[in-house]
């Protein structure tokens, strides 16, 4: 089935570059028409059944939350994201009431906008793991986990919590995060995060992976804490780390992490924390080494040592090259054209007896 998209932006050069990421995706169901202005996407949107649109804030004659509602009452179903060069909170906030599903500045980063398109149309998503047909027992597994989230996110009403595992991806999930279209950025960053506290507590020897990452104010406070080596935890959610209540958030995020746990060793996953001397290579121990010394060599190889062993070389420094080079070269003449009369001789120019 094609899904149509509809890009208005009344500069070719964004037009370009939004198709251009778009065609990257290489979906031959994906069928895609543009606008410079909000009128001419209004006309074309009697034409066509668009599936999602794509439109810059401000536009000649309208804005895009105008156009937005137009284009819905046409198409109600349809998914919208704004593109906009705006980046106070109040006018973000603004878009995000109005419904639309995501909110991209300028520039645009090419990854999380191609991962909302495809949350918009319903495709194969870049974050989120597909589900396995017919696979029972890891939709039970994954039922689980998120029955955990979910009912930690309503104690603590937190907007979103999710799992996530080391390759970035979201393993369980629940609730939603203010702005949803920087959810592949920020997990991106959060999983370096987590890496580099991997390394940290190896260096410093520690057992158990103990760490604890608060970030206060802008859309959210949201805390970050690690589950095993393998998996991550991130709260999100209003006034979480405020003086009054961080210690109860984190106390029940600890609680959370030890059920998470034990639910991912039921599942048969483990991942235990190694120091940086059990990630070295061990050296070879003194009984390996003398294992190695006494064994019989190759008859080739026991060939040439014995060879190697017998044939008695000469020792010659510097002075001893030049003596003799000189020794060699010294009759010989500088002109090409002359040669020695020893030269003549062997040539047969001249007889012994001349």
């Amino acid at each position: 089935m094609d899904r149509k998209i509809l890009l208005v932006d009344d500069h070719r050069e964004v037009l370009r570059l939004l198709r251009s990421s778009l065609d990257s995706l290489k979906n031959k169901e994906i069928k895609i028409y543009e606008a410079p202005s909000g009128e001419e996407a209004l006309l074309e949107s009697t034409r066509q059944k668009i599936d999602l649109l794509v439109t810059d804030f401000k536009l000649p004659g309208m804005s895009g939350i105008e156009l937005m509602h137009k284009v819905r009452a046409r198409h109600p179903e349809v998914k919208v994201i704004i593109v906009t060069g705006v980046t106070d909170r109040k006018t973000r906030d603004e878009i995000l009431n109005a419904g639309a599903l995501a909110i991209f500045d300028k520039p645009v980063p090419m990854a999380d906008f191609l991962d909302a398109v495809e949350r918009g149309l319903g495709l194969v998503q870049t974050i989120f793991p597909p589900e396995k047909p017919g696979a029972e027992i890891e939709e039970e597994r994954h039922s689980r986990l998120s029955d955990l989230l979910a009912n930690f996110r309503q104690d603590i009403k937190a907007d979103a919590v999710f799992l996530l595992n080391d390759r970035g991806l979201i393993q369980a999930r629940t609730g939603k995060l203010h702005d949803p279209s920087m959810e592949v950025s920020l997990i991106s960053t959060l999983m370096a995060i987590h890496s580099a506290s991997l390394k940290v507590a190896r260096h410093n020897r520690q057992e158990n992976l103990d760490t604890y990452h608060v970030f206060s104010g802008g859309d959210h406070d949201m805390l970050f804490i690690p589950v095993t080596p393998l998996y991550a935890l991130l709260v999100a959610g209003n006034k979480l780390a405020t003086e009054d209540r961080i210690l109860e958030t984190v106390s029940g995020l600890l609680a959370l992490r030890t059920q998470l746990e034990k639910a991912l060793k039921s599942m048969g996953v483990t991942g235990e924390l190694k120091t940086v001397a059990e990630t070295q290579t061990k050296p070879a121990s003194k009984k390996q080494t003398d294992k190695l010394a006494q064994a019989t060599p190759a008859p080739e190889m026991e060939a040439l040592l014995s060879h190697a062993t017998t044939q008695k070389t000469k020792a010659q420094n510097a002075d001893d090259f030049w003596n003799e080079a000189a020794q060699k070269h010294a009759n010989k003449s500088a002109n090409p054209e002359v040669i020695s009369f020893e030269e003549a001789r062997k040539l047969g120019i001249i007889s012994d007896g001349q």
